[in-house]
């Protein structure tokens, strides 16, 4: 039981035969959750805070952060765990609800496509109206992407992360 479908995880929940760990940053939970689900982020991840006596799932926006999470519950030797496969973003497809807050910060991913696209955007159009040479601007975005891609991380999320209107509201 490695890769749990949103469905069956749904059933368990509504069972109450699994407890559901949201691995995303706080941020991204406190705006929009599974209902149920704890917040505990990869990013200060400790497999002791999690009990042994009961079936665990894990979720992210999309699975890669909870496929993480997973391999270290299992080298810590925990039995029963799985994740959400596809994440928050296969339990929407399938027409499940989630806690919303729009009072919290907008997603990362939404942010990075934001900051990432207007500085693209203001690079072309510079390198139109002022100097060519702002073209490397857009360079130097696309070239920041394609290594977040290639290496599942973005530097411009952590750089991001580190505003203050992305803690999370009370």
């Amino acid at each position: 039981m490695n890769h749990l479908k949103p469905a069956a995880l749904k059933q368990a929940l509504e069972r109450n035969e699994a407890l559901l760990i949201d691995v995303r940053e706080p941020g991204e939970y406190a705006r929009e959750h599974i209902a149920g689900a704890q917040s505990l982020p990869l990013s200060a991840f400790d497999v002791a805070k999690l009990p042994r006596d009961r079936k665990i799932v894990l979720c992210c926006q999309s699975g890669m952060r909870s496929t993480r999470a997973l391999a270290q519950l299992q080298a810590a030797g925990f039995n029963e765990v799985a994740h959400l496969d596809g994440g928050m973003a296969a339990w929407k497809a399938a027409g499940l609800t989630t806690s919303v807050s729009i009072a919290q910060p907008l997603s990362m991913l939404r942010q990075v496509q934001l900051v990432a696209g207007s500085i693209a955007l203001l690079g072309v159009i510079l390198a139109l109206l002022v100097s060519p040479a702002f073209i490397w601007l857009a360079g130097a975005i696309g070239a920041g992407l394609v290594y977040s891609g290639l290496t599942d991380t973005c530097p411009l999320s952590h750089v991001l992360a580190l505003l203050p209107y992305n803690r999370p509201r009370t």
